[in-house]
This record gives C-alpha cells, sequence and structure tokens, in this order.
C-alpha cells in the first residue's frame, strides 16, 4: 500500500518507519531541511521528501495520485487541512486521515475539508482515562462516518439487572449492534446466546440518537450514570 504522511515530527517519524516495517511504500513530507536531512539517514525505507505539504507541487512529486492513503500529522491544523482538502479533491486519494492538534478545531475536520478520519491525541486520551474508570456510563470511544455512528463502550455494573442475560432478551435500538465483549482479559464475540457478565466490557456501534436507549438496553434501567459521556467532544469524528 503506498502511503504518504506529511510532517516529520515524533508522530509522523514513527507513523512512517512502523508503516515502512510493515512492509508499505511510504513517502514522507517534511518542510525543514534540517530535519529532513535527519530523517533520511534514520529512516532509511522511507521516502522523505523536503518541501510544503500544502503545495500541490509538493504533492505532485510525492505521487500522491498514486497514494491510497494518506496521513496529515503535522503539528499545525491548518496546514492539515489544507493537505487533506488537496489530497481528496485534487488528488482524489481514497482514504485520508488527519491529526488534530487543538480540540477546539475539530469540527473542521470534516468530509468538506476531505477528512475521511480525525484524531485527537487529546481526546483520546481522555477517552482511555475514562474507559478505565467508569463504570455503567457509556464512553464513545471513537466516531465514524463522519461522526454518524460511534464506537461506545459500557461496562456492566455488578448490579445490572441484565447479568445473566442473554443478547438476544436485550431489546437493542435500530442502529446499534454489540460486536465484541470484552471479559477478563479475553475477547468474546457476541452470539444472541451469549451472557452478559458483571464487569464485562460491552463494545457497540451505535448512531448518536439512539446512545442513551442503547445504554438502557445493555446496562440496565434506572442505573446510574445515564447521560453519555463524550470525551472525543461531541463535534469531532474519527
Amino acid at each position: 500500500m503506498k502511503v504518504i504522511v506529511t510532517g516529520g515530527g515524533a508522530v509522523g517519524r514513527h507513523l512512517s518507519v512502523d508503516l515502512a516495517e510493515r512492509g508499505h511504500d511510504v513517502t514522507l513530507i517534511e518542510q525543514n531541511r534540517e530535519l529532513a536531512d535527519k530523517l533520511k539517514a534514520w529512516a532509511p525505507d522511507v521516502r522523505v521528501i523536503l518541501g510544503d505539504a500544502c503545495e500541490p507541487w509538493v504533492l505532485e512529486a510525492a505521487e500522491m495520485s498514486k497514494a491510497e492513503v494518506v496521513v496529515a500529522a503535522t503539528g499545525d491544523d491548518e496546514d492539515n487541512l489544507v493537505t487533506s482538502l488537496l489530497a481528496k479533491q485534487e488528488f482524489a486519494v481514497p482514504r485520508v486521515l488527519a491529526r488534530v492538534n487543538h480540540p477546539k478545531n475539530e469540527w473542521l475536520f470534516n468530509e468538506q475539508w476531505g477528512v475521511d478520519a480525525a484524531v485527537s491525541p487529546p481526546h483520546i486520551l481522555t477517552a482511555m482515562v475514562e474507559e478505565a474508570v467508569s463504570v455503567g456510563d457509556l464512553v464513545r470511544l471513537i466516531r465514524l462516518e463522519g461522526g454518524r455512528v460511534s464506537i461506545v463502550e459500557m461496562t456492566l455494573p455488578k448490579g445490572s439487572p441484565n447479568i445473566g442475560r442473554p443478547l438476544y432478551e436485550l431489546r437493542l435500538p435500530p442502529d446499534s449492534a454489540v460486536v465484541a465483549i470484552l471479559r477478563e482479559g479475553h475477547v468474546v464475540i457476541p452470539q444472541p446466546e451469549t451472557a452478559l457478565a458483571a464487569g464485562d466490557e460491552v463494545l457497540a456501534l451505535a448512531s448518536p440518537e439512539c446512545e442513551s436507549q442503547l445504554r438502557a438496553a445493555v446496562v440496565g434501567e434506572g442505573m446510574s450514570g445515564a447521560t453519555p459521556r463524550d470525551p472525543i467532544g461531541g463535534v469531532g469524528e474519527l
């Protein structure tokens, strides 16, 4: 797979090397000459191009029209948006991912700017913290399809009325589906007859409109923490 990464900072550098080690054809664009020279020596398996990823001629030199995935990973949100828009509109890249540095800008990273998926490191960390400490709450982990669907997590509390009940008895709302259950360090592939147990981490796909209903169906009516938590800010997509 041909991948183009913009930004030779810590994120872009390590992502490029990791992808190259996995056998992908990786090109890294960096506009700082000194850093670009260091990257060429540090990452010999990565093609490094000196230039501004907001300039179409630089993207042409990187053969962006042949790229299957572009990752805009600089430390500047404006640059990442411009690169994403050019990648999608000018070079028709099938998959464009963008890094969000400042959570307040997350609402901009959508399909109108050519972004298929946005990643906000601060909000990912928040999600990980909330996922670890929240029991009975619905935590939004990742947003997909421009925010129209989310991967959500719910941890079944000890007092849930659904403990021991099979999934087929739960009245899940439309536009939702249980996709996995994490139990004692193991992944349980959900079947209709799979019974829930206390402490289960239930992962599901859901539209924003049905999250409260989904939580009530899985965790149980009347349990505490009915308001969905949104560690990714309520406006960003992933």
